[in-house]
């Protein structure tokens, strides 16, 4: 038993105790529970996000569950990140599932058998004792590190842990900024909706409806025997999903050959933070954290020239396949995206107000005008913070495309909000920030921890026991100055 669960264990015991008032007891169950969810969850080596419906090990999951599981046993996260990145590819690239060979085949589509990483990755370097997917997720990890190793230093140093794992940890980074800058403006581009996480998002509806689908007997959906089929992905789009990933894995996962290719915000702004946490790393080992520093500021740059609509004051996905008549397309009657002016986003910039559009917020170097344009779009009919909704949505509550049930085309996420709360305290907004992380709280208790929420009404949807939904809370349990001492990235 590691420091922190020793001290953890303590405080529960007191705030268990009868004569705790209401609220510190209420604050301690919540917190029993969600330690109890990645207790269930944990499978010796690592989190798996739920029992039924992922039972394997996803990346951008364990970067969460890591910065969760900090304020129980910092050795356990650890031992998250370890995990994951014994998985990681020799060109860099950390896959974004790692199967567990003991979970049979059928349990989860695609499985290892499609995606053939130690064969059709041989090129990439796939490691070959261990099967993985071919694609990637959000760059959450080297920021997951430094929060890990800021909950127990010292374990941290006598285990190497930040030592071992730089190194990795530079390497994913610098795939994404060099093999996935597909076009040319230093940002990295997504190949697959599913390696930006937002799986389902209206924002992909464009570059998806130029891919040819899979036929429906080239694939099983396992995904439907846990879930309402009404709040998951369509056929159709699922079809085009495995015909991307096909295609991927018959090109051996050389990049840059793709139909679909895209540059997103919350991706990006995910890589700039974890680009600054790398300079705090760097530091940490003896180095200097300046080259680190000044690349994120490079990216976040870069980040605002091209992904930045003034007029609308949202960054916006940017579809690098669209040819020129096809850049401001709609679907008939289709334009939740224009200003009260009738301005639209420039060319090449996809007009959907996803959830993805506000996660800059996050960024320390930010241009003031920038943060307070997102803010506005924040609070503003499209997202309802702090009025019409109890959590953030994934999309805009105006659009067409809005459902508050379907996969990432309108419910409220753990993660997506967590990060929003961080950035609204980064930015100065602690009143709306307490509000947000208050009903964060709330609805993980409510709902059992669900792995998304109906923004208005906090009813939980998808899986119960979702591992980051607990990880979260856990860290949202934990005092503003504690979670951010030494933990800031900028």
């Amino acid at each position: 038993m590691d420091r922190t669960t020793r001290r953890t264990g303590a405080a529960l015991r007191r705030a268990s105790d009868a004569a705790a008032p209401p609220r510190e007891r209420e604050r301690a169950a919540l917190h029993d529970r969600a330690a109890r969810v990645l207790e269930t969850n944990w499978t010796g080596t690592s989190t798996v996000p739920s029992r039924t419906l992922y039972p394997h090990q996803w990346s951008w999951d364990s970067a969460f569950i890591a910065i969760g599981s900090r304020h129980v046993s910092p050795l356990r996260a650890q031992l998250e990140l370890e995990t994951l990145f014994a998985a990681q590819w020799g060109d860099g690239r950390v896959p974004h599932i790692v199967f567990n060979p003991s979970v049979p085949l059928d349990a989860y589509f695609p499985s290892p058998d499609f995606w053939r990483s130690s064969t059709s990755g041989r090129a990439a370097g796939a490691p070959r004792t261990v099967q993985t997917s071919g694609i990637v997720q959000p760059p959450v990890h080297a920021l997951a590190a430094w929060l890990v190793h800021r909950a127990d230093p010292g374990l941290s140093r006598s285990r190497s842990f930040l030592a071992r794992i730089h190194p990795k940890l530079a390497a994913w980074h610098r795939y994404l900024l060099h093999r996935r800058d597909l076009g040319g403006g230093g940002l990295a581009s997504v190949i697959h909706p599913w390696e930006q996480g937002m799986d389902n998002s209206p924002c992909w509806d464009a570059p998806l409806s130029r891919i040819a689908p899979a036929p429906a007997r080239a694939f099983r959906r396992a995904d439907l025997e846990h879930g309402t089929p009404d709040d998951r992905p369509t056929d159709l789009d699922y079809g085009r999903y495995v015909r991307l990933a096909t295609d991927y894995r018959d090109g051996r996962y050389g990049d840059g050959q793709g139909e679909f290719a895209v540059e997103d915000p919350s991706f990006n702004a995910l890589l700039i933070a974890s680009e600054h946490a790398l300079a705090r790393i760097a530091c940490e080992l003896g180095a200097t954290g300046t080259a680190r520093h000044d690349r994120a500021e490079r990216l976040t740059a870069a980040l605002v020239e091209r992904l930045w609509d003034p007029a609308t004051g949202m960054f916006f996905c940017r579809d690098l396949r669209a040819s020129d008549s096809h850049h401001t397309s709609r679907a008939p009657g289709h334009d939740a995206s224009r200003t009260t002016t009738g301005q639209m986003p420039p060319p090449a910039l996809i007009p959907e107000y996803g959830v993805s559009g506000l996660i800059p917020l996050i960024l320390p170097t930010l241009p003031r005008h920038v943060t307070a344009g997102l803010l506005r779009t924040a609070r503003g009919p499209r997202f309802g913070l702090g009025t019409a909704v109890r959590l953030v949505p994934s999309y805009d509550l105006t659009g067409p495309a809005f459902d508050p049930h379907r996969y990432w085309r309108g419910p409220a996420w753990f993660n997506t909000n967590w990060l929003i709360e961080r950035g609204l305290r980064l930015n100065g907004e602690q009143a709306e920030a307490e509000r947000l992380r208050t009903a964060l709280l709330g609805t993980a208790l409510d709902t059992a921890f669900a792995e998304y929420v109906d923004p208005y009404t906090g009813r939980g949807c998808g899986a119960r026991g979702f591992a980051w939904s607990a990880a979260l809370a856990l860290d949202l349990l934990q005092e503003p100055r504690e979670r951010h001492e030494g933990g800031t990235w900028g």
